[in-house]
């Protein structure tokens, strides 16, 4: 189910049927990309046109963020998550998987975490160089950072053979260990934010979107009762 958060179409679905619609996917032959959005991000919306147009034309908005169900949103399916999963369910239907960005050293070594779970997984290619000639493979993980990752699969995933793109953000340090993850208690009760900016201080300026976030969506609130 489609809802709309700030003027974000975000796809109100669970881990599975998130998966579910990827796979009828790579049956066909269209192209595809996916989407993560959190409440960072729908901040960023705000005042990037662009960016929301890309979000909004994505064919799969997976709700990435605890802050969404104050806007109604009943899903989240956080995007680290969403990937490993993905691509255990790659290694599985014989699909390649491409690796685009992350920090130098740090995407070789997610894939050797993921090839640990998963050894009969396909690797077409992994590289940091946005230049590069990407090789035909069936899913393409980017992993950019918020709104340039977006913008790179929006504006090259036409001309590359690729079926489906998903920007992963730090997804890669994630699952290399270069940055832990909150413990499971902390993700289940939304303070995986918490967790994170403890880790890493710098994120201050980050959360501060949150703040921002908060704001917006509780001042939409008379407007939307108003527009039922």
């Amino acid at each position: 189910m489609k809802r709309e958060i700030l003027g974000v179409k975000i796809d109100d679905l669970n881990m599975e049927e998130a998966l579910g619609m990827v796979e009828g996917w790579l049956g066909k032959s269209e192209k595809h990309y996916i989407v993560t959005p959190n409440p960072e991000m729908l901040v960023e919306a705000q005042k990037n046109p662009e960016f929301k147009e890309i979000l909004n034309k994505a064919d799969l908005a997976i709700p990435d963020g605890a802050g969404l169900k104050l806007a109604g949103i009943n899903n989240r399916v956080a995007g680290v998550d969403f990937m490993e999963q993905l691509v255990n369910l790659a290694a599985e239907k014989d699909w390649t998987v491409g690796f685009l960005g992350g920090q130098e050293g740090v995407a070789e070594l997610a894939v050797s975490k993921l090839k640990q779970a998963s050894p009969s997984l396909k690797v077409s290619f992994i590289t940091h160089d946005t230049n590069y000639i990407i090789p035909a493979t069936d899913i393409l993980l980017v992993a950019l950072g918020h709104v340039k990752q977006e913008k790179w699969i929006a504006e090259n995933l036409p001309q590359i053979p690729v079926k489906v793109a998903m920007g992963v953000g730090g997804s890669f340090d994630y699952i290399s260990g270069k940055v832990p993850r909150a413990p499971k208690w902390l993700r289940s009760i939304g303070l995986e934010w918490l967790f994170r900016l403890i880790i890493q201080p710098w994120r201050i300026k980050r959360q501060i979107a949150l703040i921002r976030y908060l704001w917006l969506t509780l001042t939409s609130f008379p407007r939307r009762r108003e527009s039922n």
